[in-house]
């Protein structure tokens, strides 16, 4: 759903920048509280295979693929502030590095594809995690319906940045029937990637899934026929719940899925494309700043074969978010453990 420049005009495109700028402004404050020593490096990661999985375009109807947009992802991994943050972090890289996604629309596909799936999702997501039983089967439940939810409203508040302010004219209604109903498909395929990926972080570390925290039933022992709490056990160390291996299985997967299994993506157009050349919302598109770049198109430039050329790409574009992501998220942690430092160590006024 990358809005290419051209779709949404100059007045309409500056405002979600705004928007885009003030909601990565409270993301990284809010962020501070999300993020401490095992979960800023974390959050890096989740950026990256965001990024790896958004190159998987998968098929939802004939000629139409659709890919992971990945808020309601990043949101119960690592918290909603810092979802949004990871979304940001992957649309500037592919907006930058790929010509993926307009640069004057990145406001647009921030907010669109990073804030709205972000809000939608893990506002479902919280309020069915507190109706369900508190088991790990309920967070990856609410996990399935967030994301299945975000995808059609994220696809609903593109048509409304439309109506305000789209470059050609077409009816509203042909735009939003069209663009809610592919997406629909769509956010079945968000949903079943999102469950199973929060489904297998849960099952090897539940601690590490903002989502979960404070979900973990207490032991029961029967104590004289009847069941009691067993004592709680003394917290790990954090160094013994090293996040290591995580961190290495993660990465691995994420530049096995960019640079082998992305060759064998759905090459049909996404349902935005699709929508846009079907209902002719893309006869003003311009060409993307960054066409010259020896990464456009998700290929290395002067490579001539095309499986070698595209997973180079994608292990370059792995590589690259997980850098900026993690540097973003460390001084995010940084800056609240400064603030907390100052805080204890200041003196009250007499």
């Amino acid at each position: 759903m990358h809005v290419p420049d051209g779709f949404i005009d100059a007045p309409v495109s500056i405002a979600a920048g705004v928007a885009a700028a003030g909601a990565v402004a409270v993301s990284l404050r809010g962020a501070r509280r999300e993020l401490d020593e095992r979960t800023a490096p974390l959050a890096g990661l989740v950026a990256a295979f965001i990024f790896a999985v958004q190159m998987l375009n998968f098929p939802v109807a004939a000629g139409t693929s659709g890919h992971l947009l990945g808020g309601a992802l990043a949101a119960i991994l690592v918290g909603p502030y810092t979802g949004v943050l990871c979304v940001s972090v992957v649309l500037l890289m592919q907006g930058l590095l790929f010509a993926d996604g307009g640069l004057t629309a990145l406001g647009v596909n921030i907010v669109t594809m990073g804030v709205v799936t972000v809000v939608v999702a893990y506002a479902v997501f919280r309020g069915l995690v507190k109706l369900l039983p508190d088991t790990r089967r309920s967070v990856t439940v609410a996990a399935f319906a967030g994301a299945l939810l975000s995808v059609p409203a994220a696809a609903t508040f593109f048509t409304l940045l439309y109506a305000l302010g789209g470059t050609t004219d077409v009816p509203i209604a042909k735009v939003f029937g069209a663009m809610v109903g592919v997406h629909v498909l769509i956010g079945i395929g968000e949903a079943v990637i999102t469950a199973a990926t929060v489904g297998a972080v849960i099952a090897v570390r539940p601690d590490l899934v903002h989502g979960a925290r404070g979900l973990a039933a207490p032991l029961k022992l029967r104590v004289g026929g009847e069941l009691v709490d067993a004592p709680a056990p003394a917290a790990a160390p954090v160094a013994a719940r090293s996040t290591r291996p995580v961190w290495i299985t993660g990465l691995v997967a994420a530049l096995a899925l960019a640079g082998i299994v992305s060759f064998y993506a759905s090459s049909s157009p996404d349902g935005l494309e699709k929508v846009a050349a079907d209902k002719g919302i893309d006869q003003k598109v311009t060409e993307h700043a960054a066409a010259d770049s020896p990464l456009a198109d998700y290929s290395v430039k002067d490579v001539s074969d095309a499986r070698l050329s595209g997973g180079l790409a994608g292990v370059i574009g792995v590589g690259a978010t997980v850098l900026v992501g993690t540097g973003v998220f460390w001084t995010v942690r940084r800056r609240r453990s400064a603030d907390l430092t100052a805080a204890s160590t200041a003196v009250p006024a007499a």
